[in-house]
């Protein structure tokens, strides 16, 4: 009897021990049991959720014809589960359709797939014609944000955030040239971009700034700027350079296209990338920080900069990309109502993220024109979660990203690390940040940190 005891209170702890792992770390829940646990369910239950989900087909003429002749009944046809993977976020499946099936019938069932396996979310995407890839995530990966431990990087790619559905998003300028980033005043948007400068600091990239918040945001990390501008008054004189540094490399495409009877054709290029790499310009990735700040105005003469500002940042959203000159466009709000060109630039920022915002327009302005549903995420974002945010672009593509945690400190080590790979480039010598010498408060003169 003693013994039956014992044993029922070791049962009892070791449940109530996975209960508590299961709410506080459900990562390491689910690497020791819970996969096993969703595996077995999902074996066992595959046909049965298929056919309650209304994801099964008619059988085909040949076997109703041979039920008959068998006096069977003929069932309805499920899709082949053919492979199931492990991750540590969840279970991966890959499917193949049957005749008649498509994407977008798995898509809409997604919810009702969740509840059947007791997943935290179900996301579908097609991998090739007849075959689909349904992810099931097993807890909240957005909670605690634990980017994978081994990410491949690329020229212009960088992982900055973690998706809803447990893969890493990543910032990629060669497929989405120029960003809207919109967000309210905690809302993250600052450990987004210093994650994104991290990630570019070790590349052979040319980091461009315009903070108008008098350099607070961008100035710690002058030592992998190329250049930087403080105020509106330098950021129109450091607009006017870009895009004569834009023109200037359109001569230099045009001149090396070199289009004659004998030239090969794939040496033809339309774009820095074609060029050799001897003679290829260095990527520049322009930084503007409170956008806003740049439309604002008080007389006359401040508008007439503003119109001139506007006119060079929509000449270099709209032919900056070949170029190899790419825009990251940061604000708390942005809309027609910041004046005239504001919409004109907006159209040109195929990329768009939203982390919280305080009003529904705000959403709007940034979402609006790719999904209704991605502008009620946005806004359903929770002030408890900084970094979260719902990034799209013009495809009419969104997901639930949230960013991993990036100190100021964190980012600007690296950028000091990385600062023998500011690249020289002659016109934004002028522009280019030199020391910045904070004050220290009781020790008399200032002290160089930068």
């Amino acid at each position: 009897m003693a013994g039956q005891i014992v044993s029922l209170i070791g049962l009892v702890l070791v449940v109530g021990g996975l209960l508590v792992l299961r709410r506080q770390r459900p990562a390491w829940y689910w690497l020791t049991v819970g996969a096993l646990i969703t595996l077995v369910r999902v074996q066992i239950t595959y046909e049965s959720v298929m056919e309650a989900c209304g994801l099964t087909e008619r059988p085909s003429r040949m076997r109703l014809r041979i039920a008959r002749i068998t006096g069977r009944e003929a069932s309805r046809l499920v899709p082949q589960l053919r492979r199931v993977k492990f991750t540590r976020t969840g279970l991966v499946l890959r499917i193949k359709m049957r005749p008649g099936q498509e994407t977008h019938d798995f898509a809409v069932a997604t919810e009702r797939l969740r509840h059947s396996w007791r997943a935290h979310g179900v996301y579908v995407r097609s991998l090739k014609p007849g075959w689909l890839e349904v992810r099931l995530i097993a807890y909240d990966v957005l909670r605690r944000v634990t980017m994978p431990p081994k990410i491949p990087t690329e020229l212009l790619r960088v992982p900055v955030a973690l998706r809803s559905d447990g893969l890493p998003h990543y910032r990629d300028f060669r497929t989405s040239a120029h960003e809207l980033a919109v967000g309210a005043t905690e809302s993250g948007k600052s450990v987004y971009l210093r994650g994104l400068i991290k990630g570019l600091a070790p590349q052979p990239v040319a980091l461009v700034g315009i903070d108008c918040k008098w350099g607070v945001e961008l100035s710690p990390f002058a030592p992998r700027l190329s250049a930087l501008a403080c105020t509106p008054e330098e950021a129109s004189v450091l607009l006017d350079v870009l895009v004569q540094e834009m023109t200037d490399r359109f001569e230099l495409i045009r001149a090396a296209q070199n289009l004659s009877s004998g030239t090969p054709l794939e040496s033809i290029t339309s774009d820095i990338w074609g060029l050799p790499e001897d003679i290829r310009p260095i990527p520049v990735v322009l930084f503007v920080d409170e956008v806003a700040e740049l439309f604002l105005t008080a007389s006359s003469a401040e508008e007439k900069r503003r119109d001139h500002m506007v006119m060079q940042l929509i000449r270099l959203a709209q032919l900056g990309r070949a170029a190899g000159m790419y825009l990251e466009v940061c604000g708390q709000r942005f809309g027609s109502e910041l004046g005239k060109g504001a919409t004109a630039l907006r159209a040109q920022l195929s990329g768009r993220i939203s982390h919280r915002v305080n009003d529904e327009a705000s959403a709007k302005m940034s979402l609006g024109d790719i999904s209704p549903l991605a502008v009620n995420a946005a806004t359903a974002i929770p002030a408890e979660r900084p970094g979260m945010a719902v990034v799209g672009d013009l495809s009419g593509g969104w997901a639930v990203i949230r960013s991993p945690l990036t100190s100021l400190p964190d980012a600007v080590a690296v950028c000091a690390r990385y600062a023998f790979m500011t690249p020289d480039i002659p016109a934004l010598a002028l522009f280019r940040p030199g020391p910045v010498r904070v004050p220290a408060a009781g020790l008399g003169p200032a002290l160089e940190t930068l």
